[in-house]
């Protein structure tokens, strides 16, 4: 099995927030940044990662993204601040 990650990106002003999953982070990060990945990630130039969680699992990790897009916007902030405390661009490579 491939390592999968389930990620949080959000614009500069740390308004908005896209959760996605790959099993190639440092790749994906890469294709947010060039506008190559997502629509709405490009328009909103949201490419700052902030959180991510690694699985063994591509299906946990899939199972865990679904979960993370139902929360409230609340609940999410209080998760990537139990990891990132200020909200910091995380570097992955």
């Amino acid at each position: 099995m491939k390592n999968s990650f389930v990620y949080i990106l959000t614009n500069k002003y740390r308004t908005t927030f896209y959760i996605g999953v790959t099993t190639n982070l440092s790749k994906r990060l890469y294709e947010h940044y060039e506008g190559k990945a997502s629509v709405f990630t490009k328009k909103y130039q949201i490419i700052n990662l902030v959180y991510y969680e690694q699985f063994i699992d591509v299906e946990q990790a899939i199972a865990r993204e679904k979960q993370l897009k139902n929360w409230h916007k609340e609940w999410k902030l209080n998760l990537i601040k139990e990891m990132n405390p200020k909200l910091e661009t995380l570097d992955y490579q």
